[in-house]
C-alpha cells in the first residue's frame, strides 16, 4: 500500500488519463477492474451523456473510478451536481482554479485531485485542499502547460514542496517510467496515451490505427495563445502553421480552429482536418492492446525494474 492506493481504495498506483474523446465508460471500467483507477473524460460530454456514462460505468464495475473535470468547459456547475448525485467519489480537475469547487466538492464528501504543470500551482492547489494533485510534465498529449517543464524535471521539484501526495504524469507508459517516477518522489502515476491505445478506449479506430505508426518527433506542443496543445503534425496541424508564419491574431487563430476539431480528429476519425491530440510516449507503442494487458505489461516490467540491483 501507498498514499495513491490507499487515497483511491485500488491495487495498483496507476491512474488512466481522462482524455476527451477517449476515455468513455468502457475504457474506464476495464482500467478498474484491472486494480488502477479509471477516469471518465468530462470534457467530451454533454451533462446527461456523462450521467450515463456514470450509469453504465458503474454497472460495469464495483471498483472505486472517478471523472475528468476541465473547468474551462460549459456547463461546470451542471456537470458537478450530475457527478454528486450520481455518488461518484472521486473527481479530478483541471484547466482552472482549484479553489473554485474544491471545497464544495470536499463538503460533499469527495476526493478531489487537481492536474497541475508547475511547483506554483502544485501550492495553489495544495492551499485549495486538494487530495492530491497531478503534476503533468510537457511531454503529455492534450492541453499542457506553457512552461514546457519536463516530467523528469518537474516531479522532484513539486515533490520537494508540497506534503500531499503527487501523481506524476507526461511521458509515462511502462513499467520502467512508472518506477523512475516513484523514485523521482511521485506516489503513483497517471498514463494518458498508453490507455488512449486500448481495445477500451472511446477513439476512432482510424485515430488507434494512426497511432501505432507516430514516431519520435511527430508531434508538437501548439495554440499558447489559447490553451497549449499537444498534437500531431497532420494537415490541419500544417493549415496553423502556415496561419503563425502570417502573424495570425488570436482570433484567427480561433477561426482556423473552429468547433469541435478534436471530436472531428479522435472521436470521428478524420486524421486529415481533425485535431489529433497525444503524447510523445507514443513514439514508443507499437500496438493496440486490451487493458488488461497493458497492466500484465506494466505491473510485470516495474516489478523485474525495482528488482535491479546497480553495483559500483
Amino acid at each position: 500500500m501507498n498514499r495513491i492506493t490507499q487515497l483511491f481504495n485500488i491495487k495498483y498506483p496507476i491512474i488512466q488519463g481522462g482524455m476527451i474523446w477517449n476515455s468513455g465508460y468502457k475504457l474506464a471500467a476495464a482500467v478498474s477492474n484491472a486494480g488502477g483507477l479509471g477516469l471518465i473524460g468530462a470534457g467530451s460530454m454533454y451533462p446527461e451523456v456523462l450521467r450515463e456514462h456514470i450509469q453504465k460505468c458503474k454497472k460495469a464495475t464495483d471498483k472505486p473510478f472517478g471523472i475528468n473535470v476541465p473547468m474551462l468547459y460549459p456547463n461546470v456547475e451542471e456537470i458537478l451536481n450530475i457527478i454528486i448525485e450520481e455518488g461518484v467519489k472521486i473527481v479530478f480537475t483541471s484547466a482552472g482554479n482549484p479553489k473554485t469547487y474544491t471545497s464544495f466538492l470536499k463538503e460533499k464528501g469527495l476526493t478531489v485531485v487537481h492536474v497541475v504543470s508547475s511547483t506554483k500551482f502544485a501550492l495553489k492547489a495544495q492551499e485549495a485542499g486538494v487530495d492530491a494533485v497531478v503534476a503533468e510534465g510537457f511531454e503529455a498529449g492534450g492541453h499542457n502547460g506553457r512552461e514546457e517543464t519536463t516530467t523528469l524535471t518537474l516531479i522532484p521539484m513539486v515533490t520537494k514542496e508540497v506534503s500531499i501526495p503527487v501523481i506524476a504524469a507526461g511521458g509515462i507508459a511502462t513499467g520502467k517510467g512508472m518506477h523512475a517516477a516513484m523514485i523521482l518522489g511521485a506516489d503513483g502515476v497517471q498514463m494518458g496515451t498508453r490507455f488512449a491505445m486500448t481495445v477500451e478506449s472511446s477513439a476512432h479506430d482510424n485515430f488507434k490505427n494512426l497511432l501505432v505508426d507516430v514516431k519520435e518527433g511527430d508531434t508538437q506542443l501548439t495554440l499558447k495563445e489559447l490553451a497549449p496543445v499537444r498534437l500531431i503534425k497532420n494537415e490541419f496541424f500544417n493549415q496553423l502553421q502556415e496561419v503563425y508564419k502570417k502573424g495570425a491574431s488570436i482570433d484567427e487563430l480561433k477561426e482556423v480552429l473552429g468547433r469541435a476539431r478534436a471530436k472531428r480528429g479522435m472521436f470521428e476519425g478524420d486524421l486529415v482536418e481533425g485535431e489529433l491530440e497525444i503524447g510523445q510516449i507514443v513514439g514508443l507503442i507499437s500496438e493496440i492492446e486490451t487493458v488488461a494487458r497493458v497492466f500484465e505489461g506494466v505491473i510485470s516490467e516495474f516489478n523485474e525494474s525495482v528488482k535491479i540491483d546497480f553495483k559500483f
